[in-house]
């Protein structure tokens, strides 16, 4: 990790409709950034379907590019029975020490705000005003952090 590194943070509901946007906004993002930046870390959590979703896009993308100068990271709160997948699927897998003492029930949160520390950029799906996804968009916020909601390009229903 360098100065020259740009982090990339993704948060988004557990529960989301917005397949279609991630493939037409996140995935030309994520090239663009591989492409045009020195060395780019993504991290993202485990905890939803934005989150599985999201993953499959970015790794998509990574294949695509086939560059180097990039890590897809996964940022877990605690220890869970799928982290032999996890170190599979992802580049890495990290716990911040911020959350290795915290109780199960803090240690998502206290790792949400860890990320968004990191973050030179805070890409998000976020449509409802509630969550913890929402808590680390206001988080962001208040740091002001570059921000790029997603949900923004939804489509309206008819």
């Amino acid at each position: 990790m360098t100065e020259d590194t740009y982090r990339v943070v993704l948060f988004g509901h557990r529960d989301f409709d917005g397949h279609r946007v991630l493939d037409e906004t996140l995935y030309p993002l994520i090239k663009k950034l591989i492409l045009t930046k020195p060395f780019v870390e993504i991290y993202i959590g485990r905890n939803g379907e934005f989150d599985i979703y999201a993953a499959t896009v970015i790794k998509r993308a990574q294949k695509t590019v086939e560059s180097y100068n990039n890590e897809f990271i996964c940022v877990l709160p605690y220890r869970g029975k799928n982290i032999d997948f996890y170190e599979q699927y992802y580049d890495s897998v990290i716990i911040p020490e911020c959350v290795e003492k915290a109780h199960p029930k803090w240690a998502i949160k206290k790792r949400n705000l860890w990320m968004v520390k990191q973050a030179d950029l805070f890409l998000c799906y976020i449509e409802r005003n509630e969550g913890g996804a929402y808590t680390a968009l206001k988080y962001a916020q208040s740091l002001k952090k570059e921000i790029i909601n997603l949900a923004d390009n939804k489509p309206a229903k008819k």
